[in-house]
């Protein structure tokens, strides 16, 4: 059956992009795809500390919804999707591109991971994603798509990758448990395991440069991903073409994940 896809094919969709740090983010590359094939954008920003660096990027992407979101607070959760809400009265993509854990607890490996430690990770790294959800869901009157960021680390040993890897697998789950609820009200929900790039969020890793070129070498494409293949990965899975797509955890990593 031949679909009718509007050109360019995001054209009047609303998109929340969250977790951009900066123009490196794995976040911004979803944001600049989507924008490019016409979405509009709601952006946020963790902090005020963020805020100089995340601004003028909502500004290039023409962003009229900018706001401070600390995935930590109900309240200014509440306070973006009611913007949303009130301002375009819908919402058809969410990204969440948000994690983190202490530094000692995730530089310290698994067996030393405090129990408030593995709790705060988990809690913002993967909990956030299911209080999105809860918010998001009503506003996709017409279904629509949410997306959230995993790794390699999740399914497989990642050497330094510690308690985001049994966090990761979490979300992943999450995903997984999110795709079956939401499903009948045409909600699409996928984890996109990127293969490593240099973001300020995987700088706290230890040696992860060691990471990126142990990737680059063993890729079958040969090269590392950028932020754009990323971004225009989840632009197709937003799209009519990915229609009968759910519940995936799609590895965008030049096919770094199939070597043994």
């Amino acid at each position: 059956m031949t679909m009718n896809v509007p050109q360019p094919v995001l054209k009047g969709m609303k998109a929340l992009v969250t977790g951009i740090a900066n123009e490196h983010s794995i976040a911004y590359g979803c944001a600049k795809a989507f924008r490019e094939l016409g979405a509009d954008l709601a952006i946020t920003y963790a902090d005020e500390k963020a805020r100089p660096y995340v601004e003028p990027v909502a500004q290039a992407l023409e962003a009229p919804i900018f706001m401070p979101l600390n995935a930590s607070s109900q309240d200014e959760l509440d306070a973006v999707f009611e913007r949303i809400g009130s301002e375009w009265g819908k919402l058809d993509i969410l990204v969440h591109s948000i994690a983190w854990a202490p530094k000692e607890d995730l530089q310290g490996g698994l067996l030393n991971c405090s129990a408030e430690g593995f709790g705060k990770a988990m809690d913002i790294s993967c909990h956030s994603f299911v209080r999105m959800a809860r918010l998001a869901a009503p506003l996709m009157k017409d279904g629509g798509t949410m997306f959230t960021m995993s790794y390699h680390g999740a399914n497989k040993v990642v050497a330094n990758y510690n308690v985001m890897g049994p966090v990761k697998a979490a979300l992943e789950a999450c995903a997984r448990y999110l795709a079956y609820e939401l499903g009948p009200q045409g909600v699409r929900v996928h984890a996109i395991s990127p293969g490593p790039l240099k973001t300020r969020a995987a700088s706290g890793l230890k040696d992860f440069d060691l990471l990126l070129t142990e990737a680059a070498e063993r890729a079958p494409l040969g090269e590392l991903v950028d932020i754009m293949d990323v971004g225009f990965t989840c632009a197709f899975l937003a799209t009519p073409f990915a229609r009968r797509l759910s519940g995936e955890t799609l590895y965008v990593d030049g096919g770094v994940h199939i070597m043994g």
